[in-house]
């Protein structure tokens, strides 16, 4: 009985262990998971060696961001994504909404400099490139087109007929969740920046705006999906569920999801916003208590 036990264990650990690795195998995603990884811990290791300090927040906010990430595009999960409408809402809420919003959260942009090959970093070739690539970056961060990219993705991709191609195409699914991530990362940035107005940053407010505007239309669009009495993603029903779960259950609980974490994210936002607001007050109070002591 104990043989029996013990071999039961094991094959659950495998079982287990099966569910991590990857359903369909991306260079791309596994690609960029790893170079992220890779990057920011050779940047820690340079930054220690300058005697310079980063967070453990920061840095596990940054690692927990790309795992996440990984973890819905490359293990078991991102099959579950494929044949249930909420496991799909709940992949890209990591991919647009949590995974980005952690990394742009640690600041890891210095740290990721300082971890490329020094070749690399000293690249005279990049300017151009950055030339090139400037405009086309300030237009997608502009105040008035970024919230219109970040909810106008999730309603693109949530109508019927370009979600049912989607989910049977295998590039196009690719597409999806990639447009997803690299516009999460884009907006997240230009929200959670941490230099102030004075130093480039969007202005508090503004910041705040944007957070407070792109709420209404996810909810919107959340409830839409919760009441709806008919089934409105029927990709599902053709190819079938992972799980024999009913299907409007299986959209209402997907319509939640796109819902209620989404607003609350933006509260979050709104509340790390109001906290960097406090932190440039107390520090500009302290910069007139020291010029106003002889």
């Amino acid at each position: 009985m104990h043989a029996d036990s013990g071999e039961g264990r094991a094959i659950d650990l495998d079982v287990a262990l099966g569910y991590l690795l990857p359903w369909e195998f991306s260079l791309a995603w596994s690609g960029a998971c790893l170079l992220a990884i890779v990057l920011y811990l050779r940047g820690l290791r340079q930054r220690r060696r300058r005697g310079e300090a980063t967070g453990a927040g920061r840095v596990l906010a940054y690692l927990l961001g790309v795992a996440t990430i990984y973890g819905v595009t490359q293990t078991h999960y991102d099959y579950l994504a494929q044949y249930m409408f909420f496991t799909h809402r709940a992949q890209h809420l990591v991919l647009h909404h949590a995974g980005p919003f952690l990394i742009a959260l640690a600041a890891p942009l210095p740290v990721l400099t300082d971890g490329l090959p020094t070749r690399i970093r000293h690249f005279s070739g990049w300017r151009p490139v950055a030339r090139l690539l400037r405009p086309v970056y300030r237009t997608l961060q502009h105040p008035l087109i970024a919230p219109v990219l970040f909810v106008g993705l999730i309603y693109f991709w949530l109508i019927p007929e370009v979600h049912f191609d989607a989910m049977l195409s295998t590039d196009l699914y690719q597409v999806m969740n990639w447009s997803m991530a690299l516009d999460g990362l884009l907006f997240w940035w230009l929200i959670l920046d941490r230099r102030t107005p004075q130093q480039g940053g969007l202005g508090y407010g503004k910041r705040i705006a944007i957070l407070l505007v792109v709420i209404p239309p996810q909810i919107v669009l959340g409830a839409y999906i919760v009441f709806s009495r008919s089934v409105i993603f029927d990709v599902y029903e053709v190819c079938g569920r992972a799980w024999p779960l009913d299907p409007l259950t299986d959209q209402l609980l997907g319509g939640l999801l796109t819902w209620v974490p989404a607003t609350m994210m933006s509260a979050i936002g709104v509340l790390i916003i109001l906290s960097f607001l406090f932190r440039d007050a107390r520090k500009e109070d302290a910069a007139d208590v020291s010029h106003a002591t002889p």
